[in-house]
């Protein structure tokens, strides 16, 4: 299990924001009284007793956006809630329910995770009576004040009530079925794939470009076990969508994509790479998904091409994704294509592994040791020590004494370190840098290591 998201959401100037920087403890959202400063989702980590949780502001729901946003918001919005464990629906006690607030909760009673009605804007306790009215949307309710500071042990408290159950380092992990995500641009033979999987001619095959217009779910066998088939629409450049058959169909397959276990990036061996492939790459990464790129149609070329060419020309350019491994299959023989199913297998397991904390420090303490973090401001940042906090993703935190203080290549430098010396080489890493706190005594990295003192 990932970190879980608590999302807040809501329509415009409730104070969504507001509560959002006061729950991280930081000024991360900007808050200002002109509804729709919040477009897209901001994130911050923080920690609810022994949990941790990702905090998500979204913008306000019914919003008209000045400069024609409207859409890309309420898609942001849905992301959110699509990925929330629990939602925050935040109302403003001072001018009580309206019509917008009874839109959002009908909205809401659909969502199958907990959702918390949070009254806020209830600074005095005279108003307390005013955010009861907030009941009738069938929700429990919260009173808070973000500007007044009151309410928030409450709030954290109901958070952590309703959070899913939290897996531990012990804990055995069954064999659930696998998902797996086939997606690419139109005509790279991924309905032809699925057929080979299934042994049955279970999708539409065709030469016309963008044939399969939803996504859909086929459940297959390999060895025993049980794997389910997503296969998705052929994307296009967004700037081609041009009705809402295609607008659909982008949103399922990147929808399939999110609910994946592993991803299949398809290209076409007989064509080169293209921007829609970069987009598809750039979406996958950021959703954190393990992917393996899928040359498709390696017959035309087998004999004309050596693969090394092709895979130096993915790593070329994806230069970020160089963890993904590459696969060269003849869908419609099926060349492959259970070597391609078995390496899909070994990196879920690779997304699902967890490391001790002493395991994860000792392997800290060494990159601090071979490569210590170049200065900031004319000092050494430290790190104190490290623990990874989920799994799909696998996901790891540096308690240090100044986020800001570690650089970009060098949290990279550390991703590749973890890469190189853990269970998982061949999957994406969260990072998260928080700021130590002054009652937290846990240093187990060695502080001479970590620049305890100046140069």
């Amino acid at each position: 299990m990932g970190v879980p998201n608590v999302v807040i959401v809501g329509r415009p100037n409730v104070g969504k924001s507001s509560l959002f920087n006061w729950l991280a403890g930081r000024r991360l959202a900007i808050v200002d009284p002109t509804a729709g400063v919040t477009r897209d989702r901001v994130c911050q980590l923080i920690q609810v007793e022994e949990r941790f949780v990702e905090l998500v502001d979204t913008g306000g729901m019914g919003v008209e956006d000045s400069d024609d946003l409207t859409a890309h918001i309420d898609e942001q919005i849905q992301l959110a809630i699509d990925s929330a464990a629990v939602i925050l629906f935040v109302v403003d006690t001072r001018s009580g329910p309206v019509v917008l607030d009874k839109q959002v909760a009908k909205r809401l009673r659909a969502v199958d995770v907990p959702v918390l009605c949070v009254a806020n804007k209830t600074d005095t306790n005279e108003m307390l009576s005013n955010a009861d009215e907030f009941h009738r949307f069938g929700f429990s309710v919260l009173p808070v004040s973000a500007e007044q500071k009151r309410g928030r042990e409450d709030l954290l408290e109901a958070i952590h009530r309703h959070l899913p159950a939290a897996s531990t380092d012990g804990e055995e992990f069954t064999d659930p079925v696998m998902k797996v995500a086939i997606v690419g641009r139109r005509n790279t033979g991924k309905s032809t794939f699925v057929n080979t999987l299934v042994q049955a001619e279970r999708m539409i095959v065709s030469e016309v470009p963008g044939t399969t217009r939803d996504s859909v779910d086929v459940r297959f066998e390999l060895d025993g076990k049980a794997f389910l088939a997503i296969d998705t629409p052929g994307m296009r450049r967004r700037q081609s969508v041009a009705t809402n058959v295609d607008f659909y169909g982008v949103h399922r397959a990147e929808r399939s994509i999110r609910r994946s276990d592993v991803a299949f990036l398809f290209f076409d061996a007989a064509e080169t790479i293209s921007k829609v492939d970069k987009q598809l790459a750039e979406y996958i990464a950021g959703q954190f998904k393990p992917c393996i790129f899928v040359v498709n149609k390696w017959d035309l070329l087998a004999d004309s091409m050596p693969t090394q060419q092709w895979a130096d020309y993915l790593r070329d350019t994806f230069r970020t994704m160089g963890h993904v491994p590459i696969a060269f299959v003849t869908g419609k023989a099926g060349k492959n294509v259970k070597a391609l199913l078995n390496h899909a297998q070994h990196i879920f397991k690779q997304a699902r592994n967890r490391v001790s904390t002493a395991g994860l420090n000792k392997v800290v303490r060494a990159a601090l040791q071979h490569s210590p973090p170049p200065l900031h401001q004319n000092r050494r940042p430290k790190i104190y020590y490290a623990t990874q906090v989920a799994v799909e993703p696998p996901t790891i935190v540096l308690f240090c004494n100044d986020p800001k203080s570690l650089s970009r290549p060098y949290q990279r430098y550390l991703l590749s370190v973890f890469r190189d010396e853990l269970l998982f080489p061949e999957v994406p890493i969260k990072l998260y840098l928080r700021k130590r706190e002054s009652t937290d005594e846990r240093n187990e990295i060695d502080a001479k290591l970590t620049g305890g003192s100046k140069p």
